[in-house]
């Protein structure tokens, strides 16, 4: 159902069995799946590719032009995924150049007046707390949390199954399966408690605080300390992500 009183651009491609409230806008340039909710005041700005069994809430933005300095009015987009959360105020901004794109996968809880800036990828069931703000090109893998009010600043990358506490402000990439917290940022702890819900075993998740022990404990250098948790950690495809994020790492990674 689309109400006469939301505006819904003519050319907009709208799928089936989608909702479309009073006083919501759908510009030109914009795809939409089917089984969608799009809330009252919500708009979907040019440039928006909206899956399946999404909600939009009130006031919220998806495909926001890009603030940034190098835009140039290129024609690009945000790509938000399925049975996606997006709540009030939230804003999804899109990518600043042609094939540098904006991506929401699937499942995602994006909570009140959060933001996710210019080319952010963000994965699979995250959550992005109340008024966490995403700067742009940062990346955030599968099952990641930000708590509330989160800064996390441009190019930094948020490791898998990790969780940010509220507050925290973060330049440096953040490993997987950990808790980050305090200021200035530091590593805390395991995230334990997310990984037995995700049913980790656990013999696995003393392989990764024995490997995150090395890592941060050991009095040695990090190339040292990787060296050691290739040796002395049981081979696993999670011990090895964390070895392989780290080594990407452009940034460094928390203290």
């Amino acid at each position: 159902m689309i109400s006469p009183l939301a505006y819904v651009d003519p050319s907009a491609k709208i799928g089936k069995n989608v909702t479309v409230h009073p006083f919501a806008y759908i510009d030109k340039n914009v795809e939409i799946g089917d089984d969608n909710v799009i809330m009252p005041y919500a708009s979907l700005m040019s440039g928006a590719r909206m899956g399946n069994g999404n909600t939009v809430y009130q006031g919220a933005v998806v495909a926001a032009v890009p603030q940034d300095f190098t835009y140039t009015g290129e024609d690009t987009c945000a790509y938000v995924g399925n049975n996606n959360v997006i709540r009030e105020n939230a804003v999804i901004i899109r990518g600043t150049h042609k094939g540098h794109d904006t991506v929401v996968g699937n499942g995602n809880f994006i909570m009140t007046g959060a933001r996710l800036s210019h080319d952010v990828q963000v994965g699979n069931s995250c959550i992005i707390g109340n008024g966490s703000q995403v700067s742009g090109n940062c990346i955030i893998e599968d099952y990641s949390i930000l708590t509330s009010n989160v800064l996390m600043q441009g190019n930094t990358r948020l490791g898998t199954y990790s969780v940010v506490q509220g507050g925290c402000r973060f330049v440096r990439d953040i490993p997987p399966y950990i808790v980050a917290a305090h200021e200035p940022i530091e590593f805390y702890s395991i995230n334990t408690i997310v990984l037995e819900r995700a049913g980790f075993s656990e013999t696995l998740i003393k392989h990764i605080a024995q490997a995150y022990r090395i890592l941060y404990k050991a009095n040695t250098s990090q190339h040292d300390a990787l060296i050691r948790i290739r040796e002395q950690v049981p081979n696993s495809k999670e011990i090895n992500h964390i070895i392989e994020f780290v080594e990407s790492s452009k940034l460094g990674i928390i203290r």
